[in-house]
């Protein structure tokens, strides 16, 4: 997936401004910055959620506003912060709406076993028949997860996922996130504010500033102290391990 030139404006505010770069494909890739950076901005116009002003998308060889909708779901899947769960479906049937796209409404043989498998693989099958208002905030981002990957789509899209989970869930989401590039050949591109988590579990970091790209690259060439502390203006300290940034401080 290649990025050219996108441009968005709020009014007369230019929010993106002539964003270009290119998205690995089978790796997972982080947005970072900071607040207001445009990160997330990005992010909807690479789903098509939201309209650019300018700019290109390539995907798969055409732009991607040439693609019609149904067949752009069965290739990339996003979850957004915004996404509204029904508290009142169970895990099963959230999962199960993975499959839509491809079911016309009704799931076949082929979707539930997609559904299944995908319940399998976030093992959820032993809550798979509770409702969605029984289950604890980590397990809630389990099930949204399970629906991505019951689309079963070569890209996946997360809006900062590890939004409002405390560590131990929140790291539990990024070893899933790696898993599912590692495991399942998923590229994975990721909105993040915790650079710790997009250090140690990314191979590219895209980071912006005033809606415009500062950095691009693998994470040893972009999290350096001297980068990070221009991207953010303070003082960053670093500790590696073997060549991998272990732990980001200011």
């Amino acid at each position: 997936m290649l990025i050219q030139q996108l441009t968005k404006h709020y009014g007369t505010k230019r929010v993106v401004d002539e964003v270009s770069f290119e998205i690995p494909k089978g790796k997972v890739l982080s947005l970072i910055g900071p607040n207001g950076a445009g990160k997330s901005t990005v992010m909807g116009m690479i789903s098509r959620l939201v309209a650019k002003d300018a700019g290109l998308v390539h995907f798969e060889g055409k732009d991607l506003a040439q693609w019609n909708s149904r067949d752009l779901s069965k290739r990339l899947a996003i979850l957004t912060q915004s996404n509204n769960i029904q508290m009142k479906l169970t895990v099963r049937e959230l999962v199960s709406f993975g499959r839509f796209p491809y079911s016309q409404g009704r799931l076949q043989e082929e979707d539930r076993q997609k559904a299944d498998e995908a319940l399998a693989y976030m093992e959820l099958e032993a809550i798979a028949d509770q409702f969605i208002d029984e289950l604890s905030g980590g397990q809630r981002q389990r099930a949204m997860i399970a629906m991505v990957i019951a689309q079963d789509t070569d890209y996946i899209l997360l809006d900062e996922p590890t939004n409002n989970l405390d560590i131990y869930h929140a790291s539990n989401m990024m070893k899933i996130v790696r898993r599912l590039c590692d495991e399942l050949g998923k590229t994975v591109i990721l909105v993040l504010h915790e650079i710790n988590y997009a250090a140690f579990y990314s191979d590219y970091i895209c980071a912006f500033v005033n809606g415009r790209v500062a950095q691009f690259g693998t994470v040893e060439d972009v999290i350096t102290k001297e980068n990070l502390s221009a991207i953010y203006g303070v003082d960053f300290e670093i500790q590696q391990v073997a060549g991998r940034p272990l732990s980001i401080y200011y």
